[in-house]
């Protein structure tokens, strides 16, 4: 009997996690993510009755943006960045959505710099097999399967995932939630910049698209070749380094997520050189004013 009720009394402990990291408040908020610094200063400065937290040297900031109670972050660049540090703030806060707003690399050939896309999906598009060459021939495994075409010797695959749902699954696009993309597309007008601080200015007016596809990978793209290919490849518009990453997780947590990416660059189908470090800030600013316009819109589902 005396073995019985330590045992009963010693299991909680047991059961419990080593390292159950407590939240840092009770309030349910949108998360907001962004990449790169351009981004975050662009998001952070708009932050009213801003609180500061800060765990595995990520810094949160709590607080109302656009009348909603958001907290942001910066995730860092990268699938494995983004993927680590959207997970943790669900650990750390009650999150009722998640917003990714960034820049990114214009696929579709109608795109321009300096305009904003929320892919109606994502995929990891490097998530892939690398073949070997065998009488001037790529062949992979016999056992691989092919959902795509390849690029040399780069076979695309799908991913596996496990999620709130049980069991493992594979899969290649993750869809964005269903309300958060119609609330996007309720967003009409918006007055986009057209010249940096430095008086560099587009030759055009940028616009807004809401649909299509967006692939995610561990590669700046600035390839001609290689943008076609992945355009035809996955009828992409817009691809990036983080956000398929963080729809995946959304996915394995049972999440609400969205993601808002201006275009800084062509991913090398450009006349000159890379255009990022020219536009960069032009288009954090411009991926900042259309997520503050979606916050507005759309109403978490609690």
């Amino acid at each position: 009997m005396r073995l019985l009720c330590f045992i009963l009394v010693l299991l909680p402990v047991l059961v419990a996690p080593a390292h159950a990291a407590d939240r840092f408040d009770s309030t349910p908020r949108i998360a907001v993510i962004s990449a790169y610094e351009p981004e975050w200063k662009a998001m952070k400065a708009a932050v009213a009755e801003p609180k500061l937290y800060s765990a595995n040297g990520v810094e949160f900031v709590a607080g109302r943006l656009a009348g909603r109670d958001v907290v942001l972050f910066l995730s860092g660049i990268s699938m494995v960045n983004a993927a680590m540090n959207s997970q943790l703030v669900l650990e750390r806060f009650d999150v009722t959505g998640i917003v990714f707003s960034g820049i990114a690399g214009g696929v579709d050939p109608s795109l321009k710099v300096g305009d904003v896309v929320v892919a109606a999906r994502w995929g990891q598009y490097l998530e892939a097999i690398f073949a070997r060459e065998v009488d001037g021939k790529f062949q992979p495994p016999t056992w691989a399967k092919l959902p795509f075409p390849n690029y040399g010797m780069i076979f695309p695959q799908e991913v596996a995932v496990r999620s709130a749902k049980g069991g493992s699954e594979r899969r290649f696009w993750f869809d964005v939630d269903a309300g958060m993309l119609a609330a996007a597309r309720q967003i009409g007008t918006v007055e986009f910049k057209r010249c940096t601080a430095a008086q560099a200015c587009l030759d055009h007016t940028p616009r807004l698209m809401v649909g299509g596809n967006g692939v995610s990978g561990e590669a700046f793209v600035d390839n001609a070749q290689f943008r076609q290919y992945v355009f035809k490849t996955f009828d992409a518009q817009v691809l990036d380094m983080e956000s398929a990453a963080v729809a995946t997780v959304a996915y394995a947590n049972g999440v609400p997520f969205i993601a808002f990416r201006s275009l800084s660059d062509l991913a090398g189908g450009g006349g000159g050189a890379n255009e990022i470090q020219t536009f960069l800030n032009l288009a954090s600013d411009n991926s900042a004013a259309v997520v503050q316009r979606f916050l507005a819109l759309w109403t978490p589902p609690r």
